[in-house]
């Protein structure tokens, strides 16, 4: 039997249908940037003498937490592939297993982090990244604090993309989102805590006297953003078990070296190519810091955070569209259609290159009032500017990387993505960035050297998406499978596969 899921996945016009699919995810993934946007206000309206390094040290921090997040992800995104595929398959105790499995897995990598976090941070903050004066001293607290407790959002993101994987498409949202408004509201009251705070916060001091909570400063917004995810995990993992059924005692069983091999298999690809994105912005973070930044001024760094925050944007819709393609990608292609399953591709990523065009023309023609949102600093507000004026556009071109690797993935092919990356990332920018800050005598020409990159990206995944013959790379037992029960109005899909099932 045909269910409207399959219908619109599989048979009904591929415009509308991608449109109607990857628009909510990817508008679901901004919103999830704007409140890091706002955390990043919180902290831009401290005591001037910390609010420019606070700025500057969240920037570099965020970048070397996202690098763990990254790697259990990569994991995470496995996990669910697979058990997208027994689910599909009908072998809903084989699917139980991998989520037992993975997710003992992913408490490990938690904890692993947790140990580099607490003992490695003022090595990578000084060391790797060339971190001076108070952006050294701020940093070095905040990222201990963030990457210690690093498990809660590896948990977070694991258990409500195992839930996706069964077919629940409204649920895990909501969580996502629900942690992000706690956090906004703990980081009113632990940022500033009694003291002064902005108009529209002024019920934070207020509150926070009643319930004598000091004033954290930039480690409130840390501490904000770990105890926020600890609450909704309470949630997320009531649900998992109760009405998706998972870590129950006959999935618990012995561990599968098989099983671990595969998800791993699966999984590192995605994450390397992920941690190689990161890994080049620290590179020009620590070019930026080393090269044009002093103990007593942190303006080029301060600028950096604030367009890096503002570029995360355009990075995470472009994730909610190659969502949108991986899903459409491995269902067709698990159906037998491969052409479909291409075009799919294609199409995610032009809906993803005019909302980057889009967003791109907000951040030139509005670049002055955005940044000054977050610094008021003249030095800093004409470096951003000037990013925004020059990468900006690219940001076309970065989309459509974004999207044509994700669909990739779903095809089986993740090695050749990773190699795309390699090629632009590592051959290109990196060498280029380097060359741009050793000659030069401000980060502009950097920023050009940013802008190509990002160019590039379109260039070289482009061609090789063209090339590539889906359907053919993959071994069978491996080709992607999302459960057809995927509903996309209502957040029942779930219950109407295992009724379907019975």
């Amino acid at each position: 039997m045909t269910t409207a899921s399959e219908q619109r996945l599989l048979r009904s016009n591929l415009g509308a249908a991608m449109l109607g699919f990857g628009l909510p995810l990817a508008l679901g993934m901004g919103l999830q940037v704007t409140f890091n946007l706002v955390d990043a206000f919180l902290v831009s309206r401290l005591e001037s003498e910390r609010a420019g390094a606070a700025l500057g040290a969240i920037g570099i921090c965020d970048q070397l937490a996202a690098i763990g997040s990254i790697v259990s992800y990569g994991y995470t995104t496995a996990a669910a592939t697979l058990m997208s595929h027994r689910q599909g398959s009908g072998d809903f105790v084989g699917a139980r297993r991998v989520a037992w499995q993975s997710t003992l897995a992913v408490c490990g990598l938690g904890m692993l982090f947790a140990l580099v976090g607490l003992f490695s941070s003022h090595w990578l903050m000084a060391d790797v990244m060339g971190a001076k004066g108070l952006v050294l001293e701020l940093g070095t607290e905040y990222l201990r604090i963030i990457v210690g407790g690093n498990v809660t959002i590896f948990l977070l993101l694991h258990l409500t993309s195992l839930q996706r994987a069964l077919g629940s498409s409204k649920t895990p949202i909501i969580l996502l989102v629900s942690s992000n408004a706690i956090n906004l509201v703990l980081a009113v009251l632990l940022v500033y805590g009694p003291g002064e705070a902005p108009a529209a916060f002024a019920w934070g001091p207020k509150l926070a006297t009643q319930l004598s909570i000091p004033r954290l400063g930039l480690l409130g917004a840390a501490w904000a953003t770990v105890i926020a995810r600890v609450i909704v995990l309470v949630p997320v993992i009531f649900i998992t078990v109760r009405r998706f059924g998972l870590f129950r005692h006959d999935a618990r069983g012995p561990l599968s070296k098989t099983l671990e091999k595969e998800l791993w298999g699966l999984g590192w690809p995605a994450s390397a190519q992920l941690v190689l994105r990161i890994a080049a912005t620290l590179a020009i973070q620590a070019l930026v810091a080393r090269r044009f930044t002093t103990t007593t001024d942190q303006t080029a760094t301060t600028a950096l955070g604030v367009v890096f925050r503002l570029e995360t944007m355009a990075l995470f819709i472009g994730l909610g569209w190659g969502s949108a393609a991986q899903t459409f990608v491995g269902q067709n292609l698990g159906a037998e259609n491969p052409a479909r399953a291409k075009r799919s591709g294609w199409i995610a990523a032009a809906y993803n290159a005019a909302m980057m065009a889009l967003l791109a023309i907000i951040y030139v023609v509005f670049g002055q009032p955005i940044v000054e949102f977050f610094s008021d600093s003249p030095r800093v507000v004409d470096l951003a500017r000037s990013y925004l004026r020059i990468v900006g556009p690219s940001y076309v071109g970065l989309g459509v990387g974004v999207v044509l690797g994700a669909a990739m993935q779903a095809a089986k092919i993740p090695r050749l993505s990773l190699g795309l990356d390699l090629i632009v990332l590592a051959g290109l920018l990196i060498p280029t960035s380097a060359v741009a800050a050793i000659l030069g005598t401000s980060p502009r020409p950097l920023y050009w050297t940013i802008a190509v990159a990002y160019g590039s990206f379109a260039l070289v995944y482009a061609f090789a998406y063209h090339r590539s013959a889906f359907g053919q790379s993959q071994p069978p037992h491996l080709a992607v499978s999302i459960p057809a029960s995927i509903d996309f109005e209502v957040d029942q899909g779930f219950d109407e596969q295992q009724q379907a099932r019975s």
